[in-house]
């Protein structure tokens, strides 16, 4: 299997708002940067959209090192919240609803594909690829904020 490093972050101006998700694929010593956004989002669907936007370039079964800095992210899938969301018709643990459950489900998907390890790493703490990966965020959002002004 290849091995391949995947890092990711999620921005948003306004929470709902603006946002925007960056993230930077490696694999054998070259790097690929991509970034999106959405007019009226979450954060944690920016974290969400980063990691699947991410996963869905890879054409075959790899070995992923997910790095991120949202906990929400790394949580719900190392420590299995997001699949028992799922088992329970996307109701956590209190009975109230999930929330991004269709970003969850498209993920979920994508994980059962690759042999996946989760990293969370401290946002804003001056990891290379962590800062830029919120500056692709960050821009992103921006571009879509300043050209529905």
């Amino acid at each position: 299997m290849k091995k391949v490093e995947i890092f990711t972050d999620g921005a948003c101006q306004g929470n709902p708002g603006p946002g925007g998700w960056g993230a930077i694929l490696r694999y054998n010593g070259h790097e690929k940067e991509i970034s999106g956004g959405n007019l009226h989002t979450t954060n944690n669907r920016m974290e969400l959209c980063a990691v699947i936007e991410a996963l869905n370039l890879l054409k075959e079964p790899c070995e992923v090192t997910l790095c991120s800095d949202s906990k929400y992210v790394c949580d719900a899938i190392s420590k299995g919240w997001a699949k028992s969301w799922q088992q329970k018709g996307w109701k956590k643990s209190n009975n109230s609803l999930a929330l991004n459950s269709d970003l969850w489900e498209e993920l979920l998907l994508l994980i059962e594909k690759h042999n996946l390890k989760v990293v969370w790493i401290k946002g804003h703490a001056g990891h290379p690829e962590n800062e830029r990966c919120d500056q692709l965020a960050v821009a992103a959002a921006t571009k879509l904020k300043t050209s529905n002004l």
